[in-house]
């Protein structure tokens, strides 16, 4: 019996809900700090979490996921997660004893970054622990980077702290025996709008065997046809400060919305 060829995997637009001080925000990634006359912000909403909720579930965007930057965010956390149950994944001090909590409050999947770097240093064991207690399919490792030299470095503590875990082949093949997907955010270029890390998003592509979400830097809707080419499709990509429902002048929400349904129907028809 003839089996048809799998039809390859194009790259996504994937919606996000960024939360810092319970509300919804586009911050530059390298400003996020716990003094407060560093940041700089993009954009600040005058909508609650739950507008940008309704408007991703109402447009059909799966995968998308909420961050909290810092604290004080829970609670607009979950007012997002509960429009739309079991479709959204959360990120933002996540570890072993509230993971199962956030998905009872409705996430798909929850993001983690922090807690498996105590002091700055990769614990396998707490990757371990936290994919045996949410499983491994309900598991995200948020690998976001800054670059040194020509190598990238896992940053955490909202994107502060540099740690010594260099993203590459064999760093994400470990990581992955035990989640479903990786989230990188490019600090170095998040909230700049002056394109993404084309160097990054190939060699993801290269790399990575799960589902991957890059974010940082992206200004235009053919970035996605760009960051397709790059990765060979195993790459998806998300859009922040461009982008008009956050203020932005570049990217029209339409747009994205157009395109995962070309998309989606091109990779049908294959």
């Amino acid at each position: 019996m003839f089996i048809p060829p799998k039809a390859p995997r194009r790259t996504s637009f994937r919606p996000c809900i960024d939360l810092h001080d319970g509300q919804v925000k586009q911050i530059v990634g390298g400003t996020l700090t716990e003094a407060q006359d560093t940041l700089k912000t993009n954009f600040v909403a005058t909508r609650p979490p739950k507008y940008y909720a309704e408007l991703y579930k109402r447009n059909g965007l799966r995968g998308g996921h909420v961050i909290m930057l810092g604290k004080g965010n829970g609670e607009a956390a979950k007012e997002a997660l509960g429009v739309w149950p079991g479709e959204f994944q959360v990120g933002g001090g996540i570890n072993d004893e509230n993971c199962l909590a956030w998905i009872e409050h409705g996430a798909s999947k929850v993001i983690v970054t922090s807690y498996l770097f105590p002091d700055a240093e990769f614990s396998l064991q707490r990757l371990e622990r936290i994919s045996s207690i949410v499983g491994r399919g309900r598991l995200v490792v948020d690998v976001s980077c800054r670059k040194k030299g020509t190598k990238w470095f896992v940053a955490m503590n909202t994107w502060q702290t540099i740690t010594e875990m260099e993203v590459c082949k064999e760093s994400l093949d470990e990581l992955s025996q035990y989640c479903d997907e990786f989230l990188i955010h490019a600090a170095d270029v998040e909230g700049l709008c002056n394109g993404i890390d084309e160097d990054l998003v190939r060699k993801l592509g290269q790399w990575v065997t799960i589902p991957t979400t890059y974010a940082g830097g992206a200004k235009s809707v053919t970035d996605l046809q760009l960051v397709d080419d790059l990765s060979g499709g195993k790459v998806d990509l998300t859009f922040g400060s461009a982008l008009d429902i956050f203020g932005g002048s570049l990217v029209t929400f339409d747009e994205l919305v157009i395109y995962n349904s070309v998309a989606r129907n091109v990779a049908d028809t294959s």
